[in-house]
């Protein structure tokens, strides 16, 4: 049994939408945190987090569109260490700062 064409896209495009989303919840809760600790370096983890799921969302867009080509397209390969680099950063500036 094999899966329909083009469900492979579908649950890839899927899974980084659901990422994204999980980053985007995660954006909200660090900007709620953010405001009960009266601002200042709080602001930081915000800011990296909301790039971060901006930037997922924008991978997860292109490698789904990448996947429904007519030719799959290969992801650059500086593209999977910025994202994990931003996923870094972040979790980081979490840690050191909330």
């Amino acid at each position: 049994m094999t899966a329909p064409a083009g469900a492979q896209a579908e649950r890839t495009g899927l899974a980084w939408r659901r990422t994204a989303l999980a980053s985007a919840a995660c954006t909200l809760l660090l900007l709620h945190s953010a405001a009960l600790r009266h601002w200042g370096l709080a602001v930081l983890p915000v800011l990296l987090s909301a790039a971060t799921s901006a930037l997922l969302a924008g991978v997860g867009a292109s490698r789904e569109r990448a996947l429904r080509a007519a030719e799959p397209v290969a992801m650059p390969r500086l593209l999977p260490a910025v994202t994990s680099l931003a996923v870094t950063l972040t979790a980081t500036s979490v840690i050191a700062l909330h």
